[in-house]
């Protein structure tokens, strides 16, 4: 990466952490995948119970299988027959794992649901919650997250689970209300009511979509 992005990035993630330490939430900068990956595993504890939503970064970062080949006890809803069981299993979670759609400079983040369970989930039960942020959703403002969140996260997700939306074909958002619709519920993230449960690593790459 060039090291004027890279320098860039360094300081406008200082910018970010220090927006999410006044809402109550704690904020690091990863200069990498891999230290990302160990800022991650340094924020779970061996031996809890772990799951997640549709966290593509935490994918990328390589915490998924850190996780399932180390001593944790990795909710895999994949591996469910029953979904809605594993789904269930969340909110009852040590650790849950997630990323956002989008998010501010002064550290609000901004996700967009279908089935609701991540949003649910991020909002309240989990006693943890860690975020993988690439620097590539960090936004001027609320109204530029939402823009983010509904314009490039909704169509390219939409897109990867073969859904027949609006935006899978156009690739911006319609405001649709079709049966396969995504934009379900909106979840703003502004402040945490309890101190150390949300974590968000912001890292100095481009993750998720």
């Amino acid at each position: 990466m060039n090291e004027n992005i890279v320098k860039r990035n360094e300081l406008l993630a200082q910018k970010v952490i220090k927006g999410l330490q006044s809402r109550n939430m704690s904020g690091y900068y990863a200069k990498d995948k891999e230290e990302a990956l160990k800022i991650a595993l340094e924020l779970i504890p061996e031996g809890s119970s772990v799951t997640m939503g549709g966290a593509m970064s935490a994918h990328e970062i390589g915490l998924v299988e850190a996780l399932k080949a180390g001593n944790y006890n990795f909710i895999d809803r994949d591996a469910y027959e029953d979904k809605r069981a594993a789904m269930l299993m969340a909110y009852d979670a040590d650790v849950f794992l997630s990323s956002a759609n989008a998010m501010t400079e002064d550290g609000v983040m901004v996700n967009i649901d279908g089935n609701s369970n991540r949003v649910s989930a991020i909002a309240q039960g989990p006693r943890k919650v860690v975020f993988i942020v690439g620097m590539n959703k960090v936004c001027d403002d609320l109204d530029g997250a939402m823009k983010r969140a509904r314009n490039v996260a909704a169509p390219i997700n939409a897109q990867r689970f073969g859904l027949s939306t609006p935006c899978a074909k156009t690739g911006a958002c319609m405001d649709c209300k079709s049966p396969d619709t995504i934009c379900c519920q909106f979840l703003i993230t502004r402040f945490s009511r309890h101190k150390d449960r949300i974590h968000v690593i912001l890292v100095n790459d481009n993750l998720g979509f």
